[in-house]
């Protein structure tokens, strides 16, 4: 996120055994070092985690918001707590330096899109009911292409099983907010391409991702349009 471009290694043993709270085993995966889609990591399926990222994201305040901060150095400490921690950034091409914690998992947004009650009707995001938010960011979501993420220069497989759609979630976001300019209560859907991370091994890793938006003409403009990401994470693991 966000196309809205403000229009809008090796586990290891400490993750192995946090691991433990998931039921399924490391050598269950398809991809090491990441939560298979199925799986219930901390607790939570990959939809619930989808509306945990949304609730934490669209609650934080406009100034240093992820989704706009393009500093190269991020501090990815800010607003976080528990064992998963949120990442997400602004379109790029942006290569971020950041620092996690030994033991704490990184939960991944590559391409994705919610829509909302409090979004403006007019903007492409908005949706009063369940069934119309749902609607609204499935439309988006379907145009999502290219994905991709490599970590440590291994690529993550299978990327077509990691599109989730949260269930309607309710969100309480400040004003002004990342997506206009009065907050308040509302309640959205998220969908989109995510990967749930498990406790990297201390040390330097880097994750490369992304993926595009793809309209075709006449779909919403006259001319065939993408809305491309692509973010490289060097990520101090501490």
């Amino acid at each position: 996120m966000s196309i809205r471009i403000l229009v809008k290694s090796p586990i290891c043993l400490a993750a192995a055994v946090a691991w433990l709270a998931t039921g399924r085993s490391p050598a269950a995966q398809s991809n090491p070092g990441v939560a298979p889609p199925d799986s219930a990591p901390y607790g939570k399926s990959y939809p619930e985690w989808v509306a945990a990222f949304w609730q934490w994201a669209l609650a934080l305040p406009l100034e240093g918001h992820p989704f706009a901060d393009s500093n190269p150095v991020y501090n990815l400490s800010a607003h976080q707590s528990g064992n998963v921690w949120f990442w997400s950034a602004p379109d790029g091409p942006l290569t971020r330096a950041a620092t996690l914690p030994v033991g704490k998992a990184l939960f991944l947004t590559l391409r994705d899109v919610e829509c909302s009650s409090l979004e403006a009707p007019d903007s492409g995001f908005h949706g009063d009911t369940e069934a119309e938010q749902r609607s609204c960011a499935k439309f988006w979501a379907d145009h999502i292409v290219d994905v991709f993420c490599l970590i440590d220069g291994e690529p993550v497989n299978d990327l077509h099983a990691c599109r989730f759609s949260s269930p309607q979630f309710d969100f309480a976001a400040p004003t002004p907010w990342i997506f206009g300019e009065s907050g308040g209560n509302g309640t959205a859907v998220g969908d989109g391409y995510y990967l749930m991370l498990v406790p990297l091994s201390r040390g330097q890793h880097t994750i490369h991702y992304g993926g595009t938006f793809h309209f075709e003409a006449g779909e919403i403009s006259e001319g065939p349009l993408d809305f491309p990401k692509d973010i490289t994470i060097d990520l101090t693991v501490d």
